[in-house]
């Protein structure tokens, strides 16, 4: 049969038998979850900064475990090696039963510790009847993961340690609150410490994402963001949150924020509150009264969005700018992108993470900047540009949305803007008046151009300036 070596980052469709080129370990650990191997992967690295020395780890997804001859292969190289062996399976036996099968069989002949761990928080009998480790232990490490954080890894790496005869101190598992306060490498901040990495009376940026990353330890893109936002003058507050729809987790995010009101909101946690067509529903930063950006950590690889021609995928389009629009949050654009080519050699695994990317980060930190200053300033001094469709050929397509009174709708926006202060002279009418003001200009409608008044130009000096900064695409 034909045996391939598996591809830096891929998951196997089991058409072929895989050899993932894995070295045994003291502990194995395998699931079909990304973010439990980036978890317990980063876990390891913090165990050896603090000068401690975890057991030899090896990482593996078992989805690239799918042919029965790749099974038996790593079972005969690793598994049978190890001294500990932990799988996290979502979905039961039944979801990689010749793997179950063949573990199970090993570790009894071979005399391996052997846990099987539910792949959700609902315990499964069968799997625990699997295992060959005391119910308690499996119960803990079980624990570590549904909790999920760092410090719940280490401890997970830990007490596995003890579990081989190491004499390695271990805490139990820690619940990981449905949303709190987070910051680059600290451990359940509380607001006082935040505070003391700010700077003196300087604007509060909230930035909200998925607790899952915390869980997962797949926080880069957090911590870039944070680290943009404070080069620019702001004060990061960053908070987790199961989800917004969550009631414990979206009354958590609400006290924080009242307790320190923030400038602007920069959300990165996806769908919406309100529901299309219907009343607009509360959010927790509506008491601020400032702009809410939305930003994407996308779930495509950065390959993929480079060489697409849509942008995003239909998924994180969804999530990230169409429904967020539907509560009011101003998209920005997709920081980090997940990459699958990162190389852990310590655990010999292929790790899957958000990956930030630099320039994006730093625009969208620009633009929080940006917002914050023009929410600071009089309404009367800002510059405000309502853009209407210009389409070919005729002007009775200016505007033009279907099913939509795009003129009226302009002129209740900017009666709007006027009550609120800003500088506006002259309003039309209705929206007769406004499509006939701008009829009095220039438009797509080239026929009669000569008799249209032609009240704003450029310079073609001023024009070709800005196209030569134009990319060549």
């Amino acid at each position: 049969m034909h045996l391939l070596a598996a591809q830096p980052g891929g998951i196997s469709d089991g058409a072929e038998a895989v050899d993932l080129g894995q070295t045994p370990g003291d502990v194995v650990v395998l699931s079909a979850a990304d973010s439990d191997l980036a978890s317990l992967a980063v876990a390891r690295d913090l165990l050896c900064e603090k000068g401690e020395s975890p057991p030899s780890l090896r990482l593996a997804n078992f989805m690239n475990l799918s042919h029965n001859l790749s099974v038996d292969l790593y079972v005969g190289s690793v598994i049978e090696e190890a001294k500990l062996v932990i799988v996290r399976l979502l979905g039961g036996r039944g979801y990689w039963p010749y793997g179950v099968e063949e573990l199970a069989s090993t570790a009894r002949r071979k005399n391996v510790a052997l846990a099987f761990l539910p792949g959700d928080d609902q315990p499964d009998a069968e799997l625990a009847a699997l295992s060959t480790l005391a119910p308690e232990a499996t119960h803990r490490l079980w624990q570590y993961c549904v909790q999920g954080g760092v410090e719940n890894a280490a401890n997970f790496l830990r007490f596995a340690a003890s579990l081989i005869g190491r004499d390695d101190s271990w805490r139990e598992p820690a619940p990981l609150l449905r949303a709190g306060l987070y910051w680059p490498g600290a451990d359940q901040p509380t607001l006082d410490d935040l505070r003391e990495a700010w700077q003196p009376e300087q604007p509060v940026a909230a930035l909200l994402f998925y607790r899952a990353l915390v869980q997962a330890a797949d926080t880069a893109p957090v911590d870039a963001l944070v680290a943009a936002l404070a080069e620019r003058g702001l004060n990061p507050l960053p908070i987790y949150a199961a989800s917004l729809k969550e009631p414990v987790a979206a009354a958590t995010v609400d006290e924080v924020l009242r307790a320190t009101p923030p400038d602007v909101v920069v959300n990165a946690t996806g769908f919406a509150l309100s529901v299309p067509g219907e009343d607009r529903a509360d959010t927790p930063f509506d008491f601020a009264d400032c702009p809410v950006l939305q930003v994407a950590f996308s779930g495509g690889t950065r390959e993929a969005w480079q060489e697409g021609c849509a942008g995003l995928s239909a998924r994180d389009l969804a999530m990230s700018v169409v429904l967020p629009e539907v509560d009011g949050r101003l998209f920005t654009r997709a920081v980090s992108f997940k990459e699958r080519t990162r190389r852990d050699e310590a655990t010999q695994c292929d790790l899957v993470a958000h990956e930030p990317v630099v320039d994006r980060v730093a625009f969208c930190a620009d633009l929080t900047r940006a917002w914050v200053e023009l929410r600071r300033s009089p309404a009367s001094e800002r510059r405000i540009a309502l853009v209407l469709a210009n389409y070919p050929n005729r002007d009775g397509r200016l505007g033009n949305g279907v099913g939509l009174d795009t003129p009226a709708g302009t002129v209740n926006v900017m009666r709007a803007l006027k009550d609120a202060g800003y500088a506006m002279e002259s309003l039309p009418e209705d929206g007769a008046a406004l499509v006939a003001q701008i009829c009095a200009g220039p438009t797509n409608d080239f026929h009669d151009l000569p008799n249209r008044s032609i009240s704003e130009t450029i310079s073609l000096d001023e024009y070709s300036a800005f196209f030569a900064t134009l990319p060549g695409a």
